[in-house]
C-alpha cells in the first residue's frame, strides 16, 4: 500500500515527537509495518520515506492496525486523542508510553476496560537515541496477555519487563527511580556549584565523585533490608555521627544555596529529635513517608 492508505499495518503509532519518531524508527528498521500520525503535520515526512503508512487523522491510524501504541505529551492528551475513538479502539490493544502518574495510568486501564479496549501502560527509562540500542528498559504493567502477544514489536525498542496487573506499576517505578536520578543530578550540581566558587572547574570536579557515588550504590541492598524489616538498629552509620551541618555551613560559606542538603539535614533532624539518633541513616525513610 502507499504512504496515503495506512490500512493493514501492524503498529499504529500515534504522536511523532522525539520519542515517538524514535520508536516508529527503530520498528521500521526491522521491516514492521507503521502507520503514524500526529496532530501537527510535518513530523513524519522522514518516517514517511523510510516506509511509514502516513494516516490523515488518529481514526484513520487506528483502523489500521490491531495494536494502537501512544505516546503522547501527557494524560489530557492521550483522552483528547482516544475518547473520540472509543469505538474504534474496542477489541484493540492500546500500549501507551506516555509518562503519566500511576493514578493516572490506572485510570486510563479503566477507561480502557469500560470500552473494550485491552491495555497496558509502559514507561521508558531511556532516552530516544537510546531505543533500539543496548541499555535501554521499558517497564510495563497492565494487561499481560497484550504484554505477550506484541513482545516481538516491544523487544525492537528495548529490555522489556512486565512488572505487574496492576497499570500503575510501571509508571510507579519509573517515577521513583527518576526521582532518585534528578536528586542525584542536582547533588552533583550543588558538589559543582560549592567547588565553583573556589574557582575548581566542574569538568575537573566531576572525575571525584563519579566512582565514588558508583561505589556507595552497593549501600543501597542494606538500606533497603532496614527498611524492609522496619529495624534500623544496626546501623553501619548513625544519625547521630551524620550531622550534616557543617555541610550547610560550608555551602553558605561558599555562597551556595545549601537546599539540596539542608532538605536531607531536616529529615535526618526530625527523627533524631524523635530520640532516634542511634539508629542507622536509612531512618529518615520514616520521615519521607506520609503521615
Amino acid at each position: 500500500m502507499s504512504a496515503g492508505t495506512p490500512g493493514g499495518a501492524e503498529v499504529a503509532l500515534l504522536g511523532l515527537g522525539e520519542m515517538g519518531r524514535a520508536l516508529a524508527g527503530a520498528l521500521l528498521d526491522v521491516g514492521h509495518d507503521v502507520a503514524v500520525w500526529n496532530r501537527t503535520p510535518g513530523r513524519d515526512v522522514d518516517l514517511v520515506a523510510r516506509g511509514a503508512r502516513r494516516a490523515a487523522s488518529a481514526r484513520g491510524a487506528v483502523l489500521a492496525a490491531p495494536t494502537v501504541v501512544v505516546c503522547l505529551d501527557d494524560h489530557a492528551s492521550v483522552h483528547e486523542a482516544l475518547d473520540p475513538l472509543a469505538a474504534d479502539l474496542r477489541g484493540r490493544a492500546v500500549v501507551n508510553l506516555t509518562t503519566t502518574t500511576p493514578s493516572e495510568a490506572r485510570e486510563l486501564a479503566a477507561w480502557a476496560e469500560e470500552r473494550g479496549v485491552r491495555y497496558l501502560d509502559g514507561a521508558i527509562m531511556a532516552t530516544p537515541p537510546m531505543i533500539g540500542a543496548p541499555g535501554a528498559t521499558i517497564l510495563y504493567s497492565g494487561d499481560e496477555g497484550v504484554f505477550d502477544e506484541t513482545r516481538a514489536v516491544l523487544d525492537r525498542w528495548a529490555g522489556s519487563t512486565f512488572e505487574d496487573a496492576d497499570p500503575g506499576r510501571a509508571s510507579l517505578l519509573d517515577l521513583a527511580m527518576l526521582s532518585g536520578m534528578y536528586v542525584m543530578f542536582t547533588a552533583f550540581l550543588h558538589g559543582a556549584a560549592m567547588v565553583g566558587a573556589d574557582g575548581v572547574d566542574a569538568g575537573s570536579y566531576a572525575r571525584r565523585p563519579a566512582p565514588f557515588l558508583a561505589a556507595m550504590t552497593e549501600y543501597f541492598v542494606l538500606d533497603a533490608e532496614a527498611v524492609d524489616r522496619g529495624d534500623y538498629s544496626d546501623p553501619v552509620q548513625s544519625l547521630d555521627w551524620s550531622d550534616l551541618g557543617h555541610l550547610v555551613r560550608a555551602s553558605e560559606e561558599q555562597g551556595v544555596d545549601p537546599a539540596p542538603i539542608a532538605m536531607v539535614e531536616a529529615l535526618r533532624r526530625r527523627q533524631v529529635d524523635a530520640g532516634h539518633g542511634a539508629d542507622g541513616f536509612a531512618r529518615i525513610y520514616e520521615s519521607l513517608r506520609r503521615r
